[in-house]
């Protein structure tokens, strides 16, 4: 499958932008300013250098350039760039790390049926679906 390139087809928080809340795009999405929630992406999800994220990541790919308080879900691959920090645990299949990049956490390899168990599905339908804060009937 070729890369979506349409640049109207990405969602993006620009620099100077805070948002709070939860994102969840079949789309790519760039984050350029501050984030604190969850992100969930079934493209690529691109962080630049001055963007800050708090919270959680759950996508198919991450070019991350920025600092991050948060977790990593990601379905294929993470590539950490060398302006990057990073304080949290990655679920991620693979992990392209270029020197200089800072982590603080754990890793875990996994591969995509253990994603799909992780997140509940696919990306972007996770957040739709919605599960009760309670399920149990008893």
């Amino acid at each position: 499958m070729e890369p979506n390139v349409n640049v109207n087809e990405v969602s993006r928080i620009s620099t100077g932008t805070i948002f709070k809340g939860e994102i969840s795009s079949s789309n790519d999405i760039r984050i350029d300013g501050t984030f604190e929630g969850k992100i969930y992406s079934k493209g690529r999800v691109v962080v630049g250098e001055k963007a800050c994220i708090k919270g959680d990541i759950i996508c198919t790919n991450v070019d991350f350039w920025g600092s991050m308080e948060g977790n990593f879900f990601v379905k294929d691959t993470l590539s950490l760039k060398s302006s990057s920090k990073v304080n949290g645990n990655l679920h991620i299949k693979r992990l392209q790390v270029e020197l200089d990049a800072k982590f603080d956490g754990s890793c875990h390899m996994i591969n995509e049926a253990e994603f799909d168990k992780l997140v509940g599905g696919s990306a972007a339908d996770s957040a739709a679906a919605k599960k009760p804060v309670n399920s149990d009937n008893s």
